[in-house]
């Protein structure tokens, strides 16, 4: 199939270079817009299409990736809806807080609406991205996914946990990096200067994360490995929940899913 993402920005550039990059498609067929076409000119020389002509990227492509601002959805929609097709398109949308029955009103036909939230990980790859469908069959369902596999690890939910998707999967994102600053922090207070305390905190953490993507594990059975009885990880663990740990973080992210739902 070929592809055409509609808003060449920091998304979607990073969803181009990731496709090109795994080998997914062909760089020529991937077609991407910018008004500014030149400040795709990396993307061009490998091999994809740089358009200013969204109408024209639609026309020639299969899935229609729209990434553009939320507050201009209604306007570049209108530029090239004329062209959509129901038989031929599917429309993938990685709008913040723009759900499926509002793209289906501003098209005015019945296309396949697919919602896409990535988190910013995307950009090396490493994204984490719940999907939901609106009209696609389970083929075109399936490719989408297997899209974004290419730039990370995906989910299919509901929508209507999408704005819980959006807080534990992107606003998670910043959650993780503060917790990796504290730890960083405390490495430099025992001792390590700010370099080697940044490489040794988040190298641990990816390796955290990783033995649970790949074990299946809970958490809880790898922190049981690590917390021999009257250890220096037990009363360290133990600390942190007598300051709120655990509640905090669980606050945090309620509060922020209350903010967002408004």
């Amino acid at each position: 199939m070929k592809i055409a993402i509609i808003g060449g920005g920091n998304l979607g550039g990073s969803i181009a270079q990731g496709l090109v990059s795994s080998g997914f498609c062909k760089p020529s067929a991937i077609s991407i817009t910018r008004r500014n076409v030149q400040q795709l000119k990396a993307l061009q020389e490998q091999g994809c299409q740089v358009l200013s002509d969204n109408k024209k990227a639609v026309q020639q492509s299969d899935i229609i990736i729209l990434a553009v601002k939320p507050y201009n959805y209604n306007e570049v929609l209108a530029g090239f809806k004329s062209v959509l097709n129901a038989k031929k398109h599917v429309l993938v949308s990685v709008i913040t807080g723009v759900w499926t029955e509002q793209l289906q009103k501003a098209i005015g036909k019945p296309v396949p609406v697919i919602r896409a939230m990535p988190n910013t990980a995307i950009a090396i790859q490493q994204s984490m991205t719940c999907l939901s469908n609106a009209g696609a069959d389970a083929k075109q369902l399936n490719y989408v996914q297997q899209l974004f596999d290419q730039l990370g690890r995906t989910a299919v939910i509901d929508e209507k946990l999408m704005d819980a998707a959006t807080v534990l999967g992107a606003c998670g994102t910043a959650y993780a990096l503060r917790y990796i600053r504290a730890n960083i922090q405390g490495g430099i207070e025992i001792g390590f200067d700010a370099k080697t305390a940044s490489l040794i905190a988040a190298q641990t953490v990816l390796g955290a994360a990783d033995l649970l993507l790949k074990t299946g594990n809970h958490p809880e059975h790898e922190i049981d490995k690590v917390t021999t009885p009257k250890g220096c990880t037990i009363v360290g663990l133990n600390e942190m929940e007598h300051q709120g740990f655990s509640s905090s973080l669980i606050r945090g992210i309620i509060t922020s899913y209350d903010k967002i739902g408004k």
